[in-house]
């Protein structure tokens, strides 16, 4: 548990999709003073690596934006669900039923959709486009080319031509 979770809660409980605050109406809702870095930008960024308080608010499904360090305020936006997993690049995938259908996401009155239970991330396609072929290279052939020409010797070699 971390002592910034009242701050998760707070913004969780939210329906709005912006939430304006103080500095002061924060350390309300945490019930402590934030520390003397609150006066830096980069404090507020949403870098979830930066401090302890930032994974609270992303967590909640909210980043940052419009920080004034000097009138302590800024701004809490809704990004929707819980924030990607680092290194997965495809959304969340509804899970499929026993007839091998994907099942429907729900929607919500607002017009946001809920995960269904269950609901998993997929990791195909996470590499997409790192990785280029040499067009010239027979992937099917051994990479040893003494280990190629005894199999072509024992076996006799292949025309695909």
């Amino acid at each position: 548990m971390s002592k910034y979770d009242p701050l998760r809660d707070y913004l969780a409980g939210q329906t709005r999709e912006r939430i304006a605050m103080t500095f002061t109406e924060i350390e309300t809702v945490l019930g402590f003073a934030l520390p003397a870095s609150k006066a830096n930008r980069a404090w507020w960024s949403n870098n979830p690596h930066n401090n302890v308080m930032t994974r609270a608010w992303l967590a909640a499904g909210f980043e940052t934006e419009a920080v004034d360090t000097e009138g302590e305020c800024l701004t809490f936006r809704r990004t929707g669900l819980a924030p990607a997993i680092s290194g997965y690049s495809e959304d969340r995938q509804p899970p499929y039923s026993a007839i091998g259908r994907q099942s429907r996401v729900n929607a919500k009155p607002a017009g946001r959709e809920v995960e269904s239970a269950g609901t998993r991330r997929s990791i195909f396609g996470c590499m997409k486009g790192t990785l280029t072929l040499d067009p010239d290279v027979d992937l099917t052939q051994p990479a040893d080319p003494e280990l190629a020409d005894y199999l072509d010797r024992k076996y006799g070699a292949e025309d695909f031509a």
